[in-house]
């Protein structure tokens, strides 16, 4: 069964992390090789699960040292971006190193929050954006990072699942329409995250 929150006792104490951190990094890094997705010529897709948020909870703990007051908001962040047994969660960026061009596109990428799809043998799974916080600006801005879930049916699941499976994720936005077909190491790494 997977684990769909983390809590304080999930949480390895500083010292025992930092003596651990290069390990638990390169675990997870491993792992996050399958979980990575490209979609067109700017956007990567970072499919989530325990794993990853436990270390990045891990990781800000490690880094900014604010402990348990800390740990509270690191909770609070990174707990709903943790796939709930019939969803995969992603974190997309818009990767654009100059300035001058990454301001003029996402200027041009407002609402694409909510144009990410995943088609499992072409039955639609479109995104839900995570409600946190507006990512888009009244002006039409997208902010160059994106958190969205993917709720799956139980049928949606089970074809996700099979070996045989067609899935393609993309992004159907006016100003940004890529997709790809994901790899049978990536479709399989992703369908651990259902129950």
């Amino acid at each position: 069964m997977n684990k769909h929150s983390i809590t304080e006792a999930d949480i390895l104490p500083e010292a025992e992390y930092a003596a651990r951190r290069k390990v638990e990094r390169s675990r997870v890094s491993v792992a996050k090789r399958d979980r990575r997705v490209e979609i067109g010529p700017c956007v990567t897709f970072y499919f989530e699960n325990y794993d990853t948020m436990w270390l990045q909870v891990q990781e800000m703990l490690h880094i900014e040292k604010g402990g348990a007051e800390q740990l509270v908001d690191e909770l609070a962040a990174y707990n709903p971006l943790i796939p709930q047994g019939r969803e995969l969660v992603a974190t997309f960026m818009i990767e654009i190193d100059d300035p001058v061009r990454r301001a003029r596109t996402l200027g041009q990428l407002g609402g694409i929050e909510e144009m990410a799809f995943l088609s499992v043998n072409g039955d639609a799974v479109q995104s839900v954006a995570e409600t946190d916080q507006d990512r888009t600006t009244a002006e039409g801005k997208a902010s160059s990072v994106q958190f969205v879930h993917f709720p799956f049916t139980p049928e949606q699941i089970a074809a996700f699942r099979a070996p045989s499976a067609h899935v393609i994720l993309g992004l159907r936005h006016p100003n940004y329409n890529h997709m790809t077909v994901l790899s049978d190491a990536v479709r399989s790494a992703l369908a651990a995250d259902f129950d």
